[in-house]
């Protein structure tokens, strides 16, 4: 049984380097955010705008308690998951979870490009999305940290880029 737990910032790679590891290694992939939305029928932003943040992260603790229980997986978490209740822990004691470690400026660089799909972020100026990212990064490394293995993650730039980080995951893995 493989069960392996993607966490980091947003703009990291989680979804895209899970993917291709899936892919690799043989293993369904699963988006907890996308997994959220399909279950509930309703945008992340909606359910943010319905339930607030609290009901938002009531939701998503009880899916992630769901999905993992899966076998033979690949989740990509939301980057604020691992910071609530007691999901860090709970990932850490079903699976392995890997923090995939991106510099503040190569976020800040990736989340430009897509702010517009990302409504806590879509307002910023470029100056306030910097800081946005440091100083949550700041709070969120310390859970972040608390991953089974760290994976630098600076440079998932181009479809070579994910294949080779893909390959170092999994020989990180041992699968």
């Amino acid at each position: 049984m493989k069960r392996v737990f993607l966490i980091g910032y947003m703009g990291t790679g989680k979804t895209s380097l899970g993917k291709i590891i899936a892919k690799k290694a043989n293993l369904t992939f699963v988006d907890l955010d996308h997994y959220i939305e399909n279950r509930y029928h309703k945008s992340i932003s909606q359910i943010f705008a319905e339930k607030g943040e609290s009901g938002f992260r009531d939701l998503e603790r009880e899916t992630l308690r769901e999905v993992g229980q899966f076998e033979d997986v690949i989740i990509a978490t939301g980057g604020g998951t691992p910071i609530f209740f007691d999901n860090i822990e709970f990932m850490n004691n079903a699976g392995k979870t890997i923090f995939l470690k991106t510099a503040p400026e190569v976020l800040f660089n990736r989340l430009k490009i897509a702010k517009s799909n990302r409504p806590i972020i879509r307002d910023k100026s470029d100056d306030e999305l910097l800081e946005f990212i440091i100083s949550n990064l700041k709070i969120r490394e310390p859970y972040y940290s608390k991953a089974d293995y760290m994976f630098i993650a600076d440079n998932l730039d181009t479809r070579d880029q994910i294949y080779e980080a893909a390959d170092k995951v999994i020989e990180l893995c041992g699968f």
